[in-house]
């Protein structure tokens, strides 16, 4: 199948609005349809798929515009594979908003959108190229530029996405890997012990998790993995499944969950001697989903971080993040600063104290980028730290808050700061000496302080006055869209597994959210008015 841009937009007289009546017309007029047709469906650009499919001559592609339209229309409003489909044969909106009216057939069969997530998910693999980001970034962009919203007033927040997954007890665990493994083996005609051979039988897993309480789940869970073990052995001599997901799998839990005992025998790991609790096998269905506490709640799965622009009139989703929930809220900052370019005409970014790091606020510092973070992580320093003058490079110490100039300084690189020392009488009438706290010596006074400690003390100065007030009441905003993509885009029931499938599922909903957006803003009262004056 080759690229083919699709150039067949222009209407046909056999065009399907030349049969509505006008009253009909003005409704369509009226729906989302028409801003999606216009200013939606034109910012896809298709060329960024031209590299899923052959350069060679042969039967051309169904458009990819259309398809990531139609995926779009998906999430917004909220249709399932086959009613998206069958909406885009007897819907005129749909055929409208994709710009098919033309279409002698439309362009979508069951099997088209499912192919096309899978050539991306393909590419994304080989390539490490997320498609999918690119496009939505790309299109988020050029809306930002008609709603006029400028790069220059950003906010960022992250949210906890749950893993379409059950939460298994470690015997269920056990359970259904050594039952997934013996399954294959059946398939592939490999002979299962006796002993073993109840684990393809219907109704076993309710036998053994549940009804079997002559045993306490401990013992049963110490059974299933010397089965384990067993079935392993056998794999082993054959040779057959090593390239499996049941087999690999298995490995992983036993890996993970047992270890060899001193008598050479295996047996259950003690929780405290579990080396990676956070990205553990949580369930087969799922391999890649990890663990991780949130504000008290425990969350199984991935974690989004969505970065937000805002203009007078509307904000946007310009960017997002899509990564295993272990992942730092700092690291995202991080990634996010370095893809940026320098901001010519100075910009700020809002968001929580999860997100600080001097490592950032140099970065952003670079880009002409100020980083404000609402929240404060760690120990606090006293405030006179902040009155501390440092060098640029921020390794020596040049005068201390009460004007003192050290005799001697050096730069302590093992643990980033500066030791300075000052004369005896000096520090002794200091006022600040007890704040201060340095290190009496016989002749002198030695003092360690980073630049860090001082960046620290000047925000939480900077954490007193109303500017920041101001950003705090700013960044709140983003909180909003957590509670949208779950509410209204069910981002916690994505009917995918893994991490590259549910970050395609997740791109979409950001795209569909920023539909809504731009709904919202062209329907504004302000700017029906502003047509209205137009006309």
């Amino acid at each position: 199948m080759s690229f083919v841009p699709n150039n067949n937009q222009q209407l046909s007289l056999m065009d399907s609005t030349f049969h509505l009546t006008e009253r009909e017309k003005r409704f369509l007029e009226k729906s989302w349809a028409k801003t999606f047709a216009e200013k939606v469906f034109p910012a896809i650009d298709e060329s960024i798929f031209s590299v899923l499919y052959s350069d060679k001559a042969s039967r051309p592609n169904t458009p990819a515009n259309v398809i990531v339209g139609a995926l779009i229309l998906k999430e917004a409003l909220g249709d399932t594979d086959d009613e998206l489909v069958e909406a885009l044969m007897f819907d005129v909106r749909y055929q409208y908003a994709l710009h098919t009216t033309s279409f002698e057939e439309q362009p979508l069969s069951d099997r088209t959108l499912s192919r096309f997530r899978a050539r991306v998910l393909a590419y994304e693999t080989e390539h490490d190229v997320d498609l999918i980001h690119e496009c939505v970034v790309k299109m988020a962009k050029e809306i930002a530029e008609f709603m006029e919203i400028s790069p220059n007033m950003q906010r960022m927040d992250s949210m906890m996405i749950a893993a379409n997954i059950k939460n298994l007890s470690l015997l269920e665990l056990f359970y259904t890997c050594v039952a997934n493994l013996a399954k294959i083996m059946n398939q592939r005609e490999i002979t299962l012990p006796e002993e073993q051979h109840h684990y393809i039988e219907k109704d076993d897993f309710n036998r053994c998790v549940y009804h079997n309480r002559a045993m306490d789940a401990t013992e049963r869970t110490i059974i299933v993995m010397h089965d384990a073990e067993k079935l392993i052995a056998i794999c082993d001599q054959t040779g057959e499944l090593d390239d499996t997901s049941e087999y690999q799998l298995l490995i992983r839990l036993l890996k993970e969950r047992t270890r060899i005992g001193d008598d050479g025998t295996r047996r259950l790991r003690e929780k405290g001697e579990i080396e990676t609790p956070s990205e553990v096998l949580l369930n087969p269905s799922d391999p890649e989903a990890t663990f991780r506490y949130k504000a008290g709640k425990k969350n199984l799965g991935y974690v989004g971080n969505i970065v937000e622009s805002v203009g007078e009139k509307g904000s946007l989703i310009t960017d997002y993040g899509y990564e295993k929930n272990i992942y730092a809220d700092h690291q995202f900052m991080r990634d996010y600063l370095e893809q940026q370019d320098t901001f010519a005409e100075g910009a700020f970014l809002v968001a929580d104290g999860a997100y600080s790091g001097e490592r950032n606020v140099q970065i952003a510092s670079s880009h002409n980028l100020k980083l404000v973070t609402t929240n404060f992580t760690g120990r606090k320093p006293d405030e006179i730290y902040a009155d501390f003058k440092f060098s640029a490079d921020g390794h020596f110490l040049l005068e201390c808050v009460h004007g003192c100039i050290p005799e001697e300084c050096r730069y302590d690189p093992k643990n980033e700061c500066s030791v300075a020392y000052f004369k005896t009488e000096e520090c002794s009438s200091c006022p600040y000496k007890d704040r201060c706290r340095p290190c009496f010596l016989k002749t002198r006074v030695r003092k360690e302080v980073s630049w860090k400690s001082v960046r620290r003390a000047k925000q939480l100065q900077f954490m007193k006055t109303e500017e920041f007030s101001q950003y705090a009441r700013f960044r709140n905003g983003v909180e909003a869209i957590p509670s949208l993509l779950r509410r209204r885009y069910h981002v916690d029931k994505i009917p995918a597994h893994g991490k590259d499938r549910t970050r395609l599922h997740f791109g979409f909903k950001i795209a569909a959210l920023n539909f809504q957006k731009l709904l919202d803003y062209i329907n504004s009262p302000g700017l029906c008015a502003q047509k209205r004056e137009t006309a």
